[in-house]
């Protein structure tokens, strides 16, 4: 029995319970932080949908002195987002494009927004904000007159026409908000300087009286300061003045002079905007732009009560999964304790297609295995024992004869025990082949090696042999096919076929050895196999019995004994030896007619 702080459909539920925990405590800790960012959002959601009613409402104010005709623009900006839109300075209504005469506005704690021109937000306007955020629209005292603006305008075409002289070269003019061009071309500056663009920086008579009286006061700025004053350039950098008759000092740091110049800037431009105003964006249904997002008592038990739900329902539905989760595991877990205790038979139900049930048929096929090892196992100590049996028997047998006497200890006798050593010895260099080459211990000495005189030399080692049994040895192979092999281990492998085909061929029969080329299809030029066949006339194997030829003490007749039927183990050491070379090997039969083996190795 499993205890109870191991188990695991415990430990699910505790997870459950700590995971729901800590998603619920976030959730409400993120709440909590966002309530205020929520009733923004609430009170400006068209303001993040579209900021262009941010981007009109500031662009007016640049180009007006005060509200007074903004009530238009507000009502046009309502229509297309269809947003309750409401500006306000300090106490005072300036524009409603939804009023009620019988219910005022009262504003929510916070505005959507601030409309300055003079500082404006970054975020809503990051590419129109310059200057210490001073909106490009703002001109001020540096709007242009007219006849300054129809002589720069001159300049620039000007420029603009000797620019486009080159083929290759795109040039034109952008007049800005203060009516003074600005020159966008591909030219390099050193050739926009040749037709004259240098003229197009200088600053006009009314730009350098703007200009003189910025200077001014961001020199009194700097002054109070104890620096010297600076001089402000149209592009809004600056160069420092050294001594001037308005105030002397050391040269003002970045930070300084940068703080001063916007400084100065601002106050030079707020006479020419329009005052701050704050601005209010709603629901088309919000009289009040208010909220519905607090924590009140019955919202902050409304959460608890959502979050008591959702725990019970991660529990519950955690609980279910766990108890299907653990029930194979459980039947699984028994089925290993029985394999433990000696039940090779140990199997579980496979239900589903899941994870637990592939683990299951793992098992499944795992056990099933091992059950054939085991049943392998025994038959094969089974068959060892019978093998030894026989001649130990035998020498066992003329030994003690000799002893009592019942025999002579002549050639004859020496003769008999020797082949049955000669046989003990032969089953165990079988053994021990078989062995090392399933272990992958065996050594092989590959090298290229010539099929034609492996077969020749095979069929000359069996052919006294099989003309005693009156079995014909035939070979065809071309001496050109090589292969990188042992050549002791091959011969060995080719020998064992030729034993076995010679052993299995009645009187009359023939065995024919042959090497042909097989080519991969799926591999490059020169690239294939070299098929080698042992075929025989003898009286073939039957269908269920070729999965078994290679097994080892396999027979084909259980009647023969050593001497007739062989070890059992010649084929199995062909298979594990053609496979330690990357080849393969197989077996076709056909009853009365006789059978083919195959082996397969790469080219050399």
């Amino acid at each position: 029995m499993v205890p109870a702080r191991r188990s695991l459909l415990l430990r699910l539920l505790a997870l459950a319970v700590v995971v729901s925990v800590c998603s619920i405590t976030a959730t409400a800790w993120v709440v909590v932080r966002l309530t205020a960012v929520a009733i923004r959002q609430e009170q400006g959601r068209a303001l993040a949908e579209d900021a262009k009613t941010y981007d009109a409402l500031v662009g007016y104010a640049a180009d007006h002195r005060d509200w007074g005709g903004v009530t238009v623009m507000v009502a046009a900006l309502s229509r297309s987002t269809g947003h309750r839109i409401v500006l306000r300075d300090g106490e005072r209504t300036l524009a409603d494009s939804a009023p009620l005469p019988s219910t005022p506005f009262v504003p929510p704690r916070e505005p959507t927004a601030v409309i300055d021109p003079l500082a404006v937000d970054p975020q809503l306007l990051p590419a129109d904000a310059r200057d210490g955020s001073v909106d490009r629209r703002v001109v001020g005292p540096y709007r242009l007159s007219a006849a300054e603006r129809s002589r720069l305008r001159t300049s620039a075409q000007d420029v603009v026409a000797c620019l486009r002289e080159d083929p290759a070269v795109t040039a034109r003019s952008v007049v800005g908000a203060g009516g003074r061009p600005a020159l966008e071309t591909s030219a390099p500056a050193s050739a926009a300087n040749r037709c004259g663009a240098t003229a197009l920086q200088a600053p006009m008579l009314s730009e350098q009286r703007a200009l003189d009286a910025l200077d001014a006061l961001a020199t009194d700025c700097l002054a109070r300061r104890g620096f010297a004053g600076v001089t402000v350039r149209l592009d809004g950098s600056w160069q420092p003045n050294g001594s001037t008759s308005r105030a002397s000092g050391p040269p003002a740091p970045d930070k300084d002079a940068r703080d001063c110049v916007a400084g100065s800037r601002v106050e030079q431009l707020r006479p020419y905007v329009a005052p701050v105003a704050q601005l209010y964006v709603s629901g088309p249904a919000d009289r009040t732009a208010s909220t519905f997002l607090d924590l009140s008592a019955s919202n902050r038990a409304r959460i608890a009560w959502a979050a008591a739900l959702v725990l019970l329902v991660t529990v519950t539905v955690t609980a279910l999964a766990g108890v299907r989760l653990v029930r194979p595991l459980r039947r699984l877990t028994l089925a290993a304790q029985r394999m433990e205790a000696g039940d090779v038979s140990a199997r579980v139900e496979v239900t589903g297609r899941d994870e637990i049930a592939r683990l299951s048929a793992a098992f499944n096929s795992m056990s099933q295995r091992r059950e054939q090892l085991e049943t392998a196992r025994k038959a094969m100590v089974s068959d060892v024992a019978h093998e030894l049996r026989t001649p130990l028997s035998n020498i066992r047998g003329w030994l003690e004869a000799v002893e009592d006497g019942i025999v002579q200890a002549d050639e004859k006798v020496v003769a008999s025990v020797l082949e049955e050593a000669l046989l003990l010895q032969h089953l165990v260099d079988d053994l021990r082949d078989l062995s090392a080459a399933e272990a992958g211990e065996l050594r092989l000495a590959k090298e290229p090696v010539a099929v034609a005189d492996v077969l020749s030399q095979a069929a000359e080692a069996h052919r006294p042999g099989a003309r005693a049994s009156g079995v014909r040895i035939e070979v065809a192979a071309d001496p050109e096919h090589t292969v990188v092999a042992d050549p002791v281990r091959l011969r060995q492998a080719v020998g064992n076929l030729v034993s076995n085909a010679v052993r299995h061929t009645a009187e009359g029969g023939t065995v024919r050895l042959r090497a042909v080329d097989e080519q991969d299809g799926t591999a490059g030029a020169g690239a294939g196999w070299v098929r080698i066949e042992v075929a025989d006339t003898g009286s073939g194997i039957a269908p269920e019995d070729l999965p078994h030829v290679f097994d080892r003490f396999w027979r084909a007749e259980r009647s023969r004994s050593r001497r007739s039927g062989g070890s059992g183990l010649g084929l199995a050491i062909v298979r594990q030896l053609v496979e330690a070379h990357g080849g393969t090997v197989e077996a076709q039969s056909t009853v009365g007619v006789g059978s083919t083996f195959v082996l397969r190795f790469p080219r050399g």
